[in-house]
């Protein structure tokens, strides 16, 4: 039996134990994206207890930006500021991953300059349908930033496909209604660009481990299912992926009429967990060590994120290991 203090190992990567600090938007970066003294001391606060920290979404195209102090992985000029973000959470004995996202129909045309782009007109208000060639020009971005990202010295870039940022707009049958070879009913078009996305970043990584944070139930009818989400999963190892951290899609990180139920997300990602053999990362208003320790040892996912609560503790790690060791 695996408890939340057993270490692992993932490629290359020595994990001292199995707490998650995932990805959460600080604002705390300058108007160019780069990180801020404000930036550097939040995650040097928080990397001393957990074993992996993901830095929160960076966006890698400036059309794709989503808030105004959002970070950014878009320019080499980001690569020294974040290479020092990256140490300074190695020095601290955790993993350091960072997280790369497009926010897609998402983005506000105030923020960006120009009509933002998604798959499709529906279901965003003021989203424009793209094109094959601004297609080819994400991939590329996204290549680029996992480039940026590997010179920086994190050990695992995260590819955002959840939260209903642009790659789980293409995966959703709701936002995606194209009607060429990427979208629509079938989920085979629907995945085909996020995979094609894994597979120009999977391209530039030699010595490091590659993420894909799935949103794998948009929690409507109509939309994405579970089901639907292990076929993705399975497509998703084949081309390289470590480990899948499951999350929501068009239904959000933080689904209104699941607030305050522990881990809401676990049970999603123990099904992918049983359909495709690579370690899952769950997460939902995990809250309680003991509860944290128990889904790791039934084996129900291998990894636990801590939002909510590491935010708010820093220390929340290091007291869970008092607590669970006695």
């Amino acid at each position: 039996m695996k408890g939340l203090f057993v270490s692992m190992k993932i490629d290359t990567i020595e994990l001292r134990n199995r707490i998650v600090l995932p990805p959460m938007a600080t604002e705390k970066s300058t108007e160019e994206g780069l990180p801020t003294e404000e930036l550097y001391e939040h995650y040097e606060e928080r990397s001393k207890g957990p074993g992996l920290v993901i830095v929160e979404h960076s966006y890698v195209d400036e059309g794709g930006r989503l808030s105004k102090n959002q970070l950014g992985i878009y320019s080499d000029e980001h690569i020294e500021p974040l290479q020092i973000l990256a140490d300074l959470i190695k020095e601290n004995g955790a993993a350091a991953a960072i997280q790369i996202n497009h926010a897609g129909g998402k983005a506000q045309e105030e923020m960006i300059g120009k009509k933002p782009v998604a798959p499709s007109e529906a279901y965003f208000d003021n989203a424009e349908e793209l094109c094959l060639k601004e297609m080819e020009e994400i991939k590329a971005a996204f290549r680029e930033a996992a480039r940026r990202a590997e010179e920086a010295g994190f050990d695992a870039v995260e590819v955002h496909g959840a939260h209903g940022f642009l790659l789980g707009q293409f995966l959703s049958p709701i936002s995606n209604q194209r009607k060429d070879g990427y979208g629509g009913e079938d989920l085979e078009k629907r995945m085909k660009f996020p995979l094609e996305v894994v597979e120009e970043v999977k391209k530039v990584l030699e010595d490091t481990a590659l993420f894909y944070r799935l949103g794998a139930t948009d929690r409507d009818e109509d939309g994405l299912t579970v089901n639907e989400a292990k076929i993705f999963a399975k497509e998703l190892k084949e081309r390289g992926v470590e480990v899948i951290d499951v999350s929501g899609n068009l239904c959000g990180s933080r689904p209104s009429d699941l607030e305050g139920e522990q881990g809401y997300f676990v049970s999603t990602a123990m099904n992918l967990k049983r359909a495709v053999d690579v370690p899952v990362i769950g997460v939902g208003g995990i809250k309680d060590p003991e509860y944290a320790n128990k889904i790791v040892e039934e084996g129900m996912v291998d990894l636990v994120a801590v939002g909510r609560e590491q935010w708010k503790d820093p220390r929340w790690a290091l007291k869970a290991k008092e607590e669970i060791s006695g």
